[in-house]
């Protein structure tokens, strides 16, 4: 396929198809209706604490997104795990469910409200776990081991299609999607409406993160392979869509860090087009 007929396809996949004459949903067939989580895939778990008052410093809205920022580098040291506790809860939180398990309501919206979103974490500095992968658990608002990271900086780098500023995150959040939970509803229409529930979902960690004085930097530019691998996806019926480091906020660090990043991508720039003078 060349390069201007993908751009065509690409395009069109942005545009609303709600308008259009489309086959009757799995939903409209009266088909079984997926679970609203993925069960649970070891009897281990690690609750998770729910009180929240002592982690967040910052409570005013106005300098939550005045502040907000993406952030690349971090404290070299560990976040707590009430931290971990709050972003987890405020990315994909359940706050009732509707129905006979219809349904949840969380805190962050979802088109049908089919949440269609695993989260896997991938721990190298966090306080009472062991640098391994985890699955969020949010109707028991908790994680499971899911296995162990011999080398996590790499493992995180490789898994972010080599970008080295992942690797000093203190834990690196996966976002996975199952897409017959958002196909069952929306058929073929599912995929467009999903991956903007993405961005609600990363917003909210970007919010969270500036509440409690950690960073963080969305990645789309994600080893498919390697990052499947790393939270054992089959890449098919699950696979990742977006990925975003967390640390430890450390504004002088992380400007440092920029500068040299930004430095860089203009040299490797004139290298391939010299800047007009």
């Amino acid at each position: 396929m060349n390069r201007k007929k993908q751009i065509k396809i690409n395009r069109d996949f942005c545009k609303s198809p709600f308008g259009e004459n489309r086959e009757p949903s799995d939903q409209q067939k009266r088909l079984p209706q997926p679970p609203l989580c993925k069960p649970p895939l070891s009897p281990e778990r690690i609750p998770l604490s729910r009180d929240f008052e002592a982690v967040i410093t910052q409570r005013d809205f106005y300098t939550i997104l005045r502040q907000r920022t993406s952030q690349r580098f971090y404290k070299d040291a560990p976040m707590r795990l009430d931290q971990l506790s709050f972003l987890l809860w405020a990315t994909q939180g359940v706050k009732s469910i509707r129905g006979n398990h219809y349904a949840t309501l969380r805190t962050v919206p979802s088109g049908g409200a089919r949440h269609p979103f695993e989260t896997y974490l991938a721990v190298r500095l966090v306080e009472g776990l062991a640098p391994g992968v985890y699955h969020y658990l949010p109707l028991e608002h908790a994680l499971e081991p899911v296995g162990p990271l011999e080398n996590p900086e790499e493992q995180i780098v490789a898994a972010m299609d080599g970008q080295k500023w992942t690797g000093g995150c203190a834990v690196a959040f996966f976002y996975s999607f199952v897409p017959y939970r958002a196909e069952w509803r929306y058929d073929v229409s599912a995929h467009r409406v999903a991956l903007l529930d993405a961005g609600h979902v990363v917003q909210n960690l970007y919010l969270a993160c500036e509440a409690i004085g950690c960073g963080t930097c969305a990645v789309a530019a994600i080893d498919q392979k390697e990052a499947d691998s790393l939270c054992r996806l089959d890449g098919e019926e699950e696979f990742t869509v977006y990925a975003a480091p967390v640390g430890l906020s450390d504004p002088e660090k992380n400007a440092q860090g920029n500068g040299r990043m930004y430095a860089q991508t203009i040299l490797e720039s004139n290298a391939i087009k010299p800047l007009e003078k």
